[in-house]
């Protein structure tokens, strides 16, 4: 099989994408600046060229088949691919360009996008494009140039700068607190423990590390975003135990409250974490640069205060 064949040109491969993605070669034709006529044409030249059917055809109705799924989905991915490579190759000449960043949502929303603006105000050529992730982040295949998360550090393959530490506090509403004391660890017994899916031992692990017994833990529900664990605290649904950085606004305004603080070790941390090859890609050093003095500011005021 030549070549050719398995290398169709970037004008075939946009038509086809485009034509899935909006199963109507005229709209595909909008938004490329093609007439309808000349995307069918680049479409059956594609089919054409791998010899398989990439679309059923009846009427002016177009409908993807078996194999036209599974190839578009491929192809889309890797469009998106060569795009991001382009976009980095002209960031290095022009020092500006755009970072493709993965974090976890409630982090993000809590404690990065309140920062951001001062970072535009330094960096008004970049763009940081933010994508909430939980879990793993696969570089090659997500397109992400970064990501922020919280971990032990140990990511073989990958950079890391620390940002911050992940101090764990227990918090519970004022409504809560009234009607069921909460003074010292060993009341947590009388409460209802809530905590994230992702992290199903955080509480096991902050008992044992204070010498309690876990015999006797009521846990409640699990959730997928630390965000909703917060306003089912604030809700008064039972007692929770999250990084501090997360719930500094309720604790100031009185919406939440840290009923005791008890030393523990910290284990996890929050981290920058990017591949090696990305290192010297310049919207991401302006953004390492930022961000790590954003998070010497928060160390440094704790340690002050």
């Amino acid at each position: 099989m030549s070549r050719r064949t398995l290398v169709p040109s970037i004008s075939l491969l946009e038509a086809f994408e485009a034509s899935a993605r909006h199963r109507s070669f005229t709209l595909a034709a909008d938004e490329l600046a093609l007439t309808q006529s000349a995307v069918s044409r680049q479409v059956q030249a594609l089919e054409e060229q791998l010899d398989v059917p990439l679309f059923r055809r009846t009427g002016r109705r177009i409908v993807l088949t078996d194999i036209g799924q599974a190839y578009a989905r491929e192809i889309a991915a890797a469009l998106a691919r060569i795009r991001t490579a382009s976009s980095r190759a002209i960031s290095f000449r022009t020092g500006a360009g755009s970072l493709q960043l993965a974090i976890q949502p409630t982090f993000g929303s809590k404690w990065l996008v309140p920062r951001l603006g001062s970072f535009y105000a330094r960096h008004p050529g970049m763009l940081v494009h933010i994508h909430s992730r939980i879990g793993e982040i696969d570089f090659d295949q997500s397109g992400m140039d970064a990501v922020i998360a919280a971990s032990d550090g140990h990511r073989p393959g990958l950079v890391a700068h620390h940002l911050l530490e992940d101090e764990r506090v227990v918090i519970i509403s004022p409504e809560l607190l009234a009607r069921r004391p909460l003074q010292r660890p060993e009341q947590l017994l009388d409460h209802l423990l809530l905590e994230v899916s992702t992290r199903p031992q955080s509480w096991r692990d902050w008992m044992v590390g204070q010498g309690l017994s876990v015999r006797g833990v009521r846990m409640g529900p699990q959730f997928e975003f630390t965000a909703h664990l917060i306003q089912s605290v604030m809700s008064g649904i039972g007692v929770g135990l999250v990084t501090r950085v997360l719930v500094e606004d309720e604790i100031r305004s009185g919406a939440l409250i840290v009923p005791f603080t008890v030393p523990s070790s910290v284990r996890w941390h929050y981290y920058l974490f990017y591949p090696p090859e990305r290192e010297s890609f310049p919207p991401l050093v302006a953004f390492r640069d930022w961000v790590l003095g954003e998070a010497r500011a928060v160390t440094d005021g704790a340690a002050r205060a």
